[in-house]
């Protein structure tokens, strides 16, 4: 087998970068525009990354035969703005990378983004792309997750492979087939006593406590398949015809708002802030989504509110994303959250079975919560760690 020179951008943690070393070939340069991860890629592989690749001078990029780029996803992710190619700060990117390849004739490309890079903008997005990458490459793309060649692990990427066209393009290759069907556990990728660990926040252990009395009073079948949003249980502002913003202060005024709480202030921006914070939004009208959510907890409010009353209390001082929860586990286990998947995250507190790890975001964390009860907490993963296991 030839041994091959790589560059490796947008480097994060180095996930390219620890395959292709594995498989025998050399990275000669590579880049990282965030401070910390430079600093990890140098503990982990021996390299000091450069910073912005558009401070970097494309003629100084050492020769190579491979480049690796798992270019920002955020301007195609349906969690962002979708801004796409256009996206101010990290649209530019793909073009970067098409300089880099015109300049320095790699054999290969090998990228990587979030699913939705093919649908954005209709498709429009994708085309660009491809059409750029066609002009001297054979392209193949396909989204797959490690947890269909039975990693234990959740993270649906878009990967897309270039060939020279010149060096014989891919008429022989083909991805590999995520056909797995055994059967995941985290358990198999945990470390069982680690030498360093997070130990979980007081406060996080309370909301697991109160949010386990809130399924203690529930049976399977009765644990709501959309989120909960506990700021709804009592709230009756409108918000079926407009957005509550183009409402006047006077209505609202007729109206409780979160936790059902009388809508009250002397300035349109009080009488807001009695409202949750995701109804505050300059918005004409509510997606359909929105609409959906808020009337099932409405619902599920005046179903269970004889033990909702007395339950509200203890979560009213919580955090806005930790007074929201989810519960992705189904109606075939048990309601305990001290044998699962638990994730903080900035759209509430998630539980799911111990199969998988699902994705990440930068401002959470996630914990296997075995034993969690008596005793804190067993084992927890931080965000850094986890990222590991994904890239």
């Amino acid at each position: 087998m030839r041994t091959l020179r790589f560059i490796d951008l947008f480097a994060g943690l180095g996930g390219f970068h620890l395959a292709l070393k594995d498989l025998g070939h050399t990275c000669v340069f590579a880049s990282e525009i965030n401070d910390d991860l430079r600093a990890l890629y140098k503990i982990n592989h021996g390299i000091t990354c450069n910073g912005d690749i558009n401070a970097v001078d494309v003629i100084n990029i050492p020769s190579h035969d491979i480049i690796c780029a798992g270019f920002p996803c955020q301007p195609f992710s349906k969690a962002g703005k979708q801004n796409g190619l256009e996206d101010e700060t990290n649209g530019n990117f793909f073009n970067r990378i098409m300089e880099i390849a015109d300049l320095h004739n790699p054999e290969y490309i090998f990228l990587e983004n979030v699913p939705n890079l093919k649908g954005h903008d209709s498709g429009n997005t994708w085309n660009y792309i491809y059409k750029k990458l066609t002009v001297k490459y054979d392209v193949k793309e396909q989204v797959i997750s490690p947890h269909k060649f039975g990693v234990p692990q959740h993270r649906s990427r878009i990967y897309i492979v270039c060939r020279l066209k010149s060096a014989g393009g891919l008429k022989d290759y083909e991805f590999p087939k995520d056909e797995y069907s055994g059967t995941l556990s985290i358990k198999t990728i945990i470390e069982k006593k680690p030498k360093e660990y997070t130990v979980i926040k007081p406060e996080s252990l309370n909301h697991i406590k109160v949010w386990q009395e809130f399924l203690d009073h529930l049976k399977p079948e009765e644990v709501p398949r959309f989120p909960i949003w506990a700021m709804e249980f009592g709230a009756t502002y409108p918000y079926e015809d407009v957005a509550p913003i183009k409402l006047s202060a006077n209505e609202l005024k007729k109206h409780k708002g979160k936790f059902g709480k009388k809508i009250a202030g002397h300035s349109f921006d009080e009488i807001l802030e009695c409202l949750p914070i995701y109804s505050q939004i300059d918005q004409k009208e509510f997606p359909h989504w929105k609409k959906y959510y808020i009337k099932s907890n409405r619902e599920f409010y005046l179903k269970h509110r004889k033990w909702l009353d007395n339950w509200i209390p203890k979560i009213l001082e919580f955090e806005n994303s930790h007074q929201k929860f989810e519960w992705n586990c189904g109606n075939k286990t048990q309601l305990t959250i001290n044998d699962k998947i638990l994730q903080f995250r900035p759209s509430g507190i998630r539980v799911k079975t111990p199969d998988f790890s699902p994705a990440l975001v930068l401002t959470g964390y996630s914990v296997q919560t075995d034993h969690l009860f008596p005793r804190q907490i067993d084992h927890l993963f931080s965000s850094g760690n986890l990222v590991e296991i994904c890239r």
